[in-house]
């Protein structure tokens, strides 16, 4: 482990872009072939009472959670290093962020990822989405929107103490006195075991080949992102890079940065990598099912819907500190109180939106 730690640190760049690369190809390439998608998981079960596409959501966070703890109990990456359990627990952005995000990605038909997924099979319509995306994450991370998105963490977030960490264990552990280890376990154990029992006791589910590969893949994905920048992390670096797994709301405004800048710095991030992968693998799954459509918006009120979907996940996600993936997968492995919240909160987001889009379709 030691000697592959230290191949990975002597060019952390060049192993970051390149896994980065592959691991979002992968990622690209299950999203198209399994139609996996947050945004219709939930248009599924409130319009169908289908649930199949929520469980390979949840299945992908459980397999991710497991996967994540256990490479850290391996020592491959500490979990503790990452922005999910930094010791500020920004609640109210995590809430107010969610439900844009989750409102967001219905009015735009899809989350940011399933956006990318989307261009690479050929929409334009997502093209411009992701535009948005961009636009309005840097805005919210350092521009016009950024003193509003400041001001509100500085007057609501909660401060847990130099060293602490937004892990559920700890935090329990704080409350209760517990070892903080063990109860890390215990809610480990408890959220995996309810996810899987409540995924697995559904006939319909467990006949769904397609589902069960959605969320198991892209659950994989996730554990070796955290895997990947866990092994390339360097803390006697002159700029550490903490570890991180596939997200896609500021790696979407941090690509067409790249893509401005490039002769600056060739090399992308493992952010960027992975958006790049992601198109990649959509476009090739698009081509071995012969499923490459060009296609654009219907008319002006859908390029207005999909135009404001954007530009909410873009603001949303940087104020959540994540999208469905970023959050609902990659930040609930971690057990972080503030993904959790974050999660919920995008589900919500996500149901509203769909009966606003109920009702305005219905007149």
């Amino acid at each position: 482990m030691e000697a592959l730690r230290e191949l990975m640190t002597s060019a952390a760049p060049f192993y970051l872009a390149l896994g980065g690369f592959l691991i979002g190809t992968v990622f690209g390439y299950i999203v198209f072939r399994t139609n996996f998608c947050a945004m219709g998981s939930i248009s599924d079960m409130l319009t169908f009472g289908d649930r199949r596409r929520f469980r390979a959501w949840l299945l992908a966070g459980a397999i991710a959670i497991l996967g994540a703890h256990l490479l850290q109990y391996w020592g491959v990456v500490d979990l503790g290093k990452s922005m999910y359990r930094g010791p500020t627990f920004n609640w109210l952005g995590n809430i107010i962020g969610g439900l844009m995000f989750g409102f967001g990605m219905v009015l735009a038909g899809g989350c940011t990822s399933r956006n990318l997924v989307r261009v690479g099979g050929g929409d334009l319509r997502s093209l411009v989405v992701l535009l948005m995306v961009g636009l309005f994450a840097y805005m919210t991370i350092g521009g016009i929107l950024a003193p509003i998105r400041d001001y509100m963490q500085r007057m609501t977030a909660i401060n847990l103490g130099e060293g602490a960490s937004q892990s559920a264990g700890e935090v329990l552990g704080m409350v209760t006195g517990m070892d903080a280890g063990m109860l890390t376990w215990l809610v480990l154990a408890v959220l995996v075991l309810g996810i899987l029992i409540y995924c697995f006791k559904d006939s319909s589910f467990r006949t769904s080949p397609v589902n069960i590969i959605a969320g198991v893949g892209i659950g994989i994905c996730i554990i070796l992102g955290w895997a990947l920048t866990g092994l390339a992390y360097d803390e006697f670096a002159d700029q550490p890079l903490n570890p991180i797994s596939l997200t896609y709301v500021r790696p979407t405004g941090d690509t067409w940065e790249y893509l401005e800048r490039f002769t600056a710095d060739m090399t992308p991030g493992f952010g960027v990598a992975s958006v790049i992968g992601a198109l990649a693998g959509a476009f090739i799954a698009a081509l071995v099912g012969g499923k490459f459509r060009v296609s654009g918006f219907a008319d002006s009120g859908d390029t207005l819907r999909n135009l404001a979907g954007g530009a909410l996940m873009g603001s949303g996600g940087v104020i959540a500190l994540g999208c469905t993936i970023g959050q609902g997968v990659t930040g609930f492995s971690t057990l972080a109180v503030g993904s959790i919240v974050a999660l919920v909160a995008i589900i919500m987001g996500g149901v509203v939106g769909v009966k606003y889009m109920e009702r305005y379709l219905m007149g």
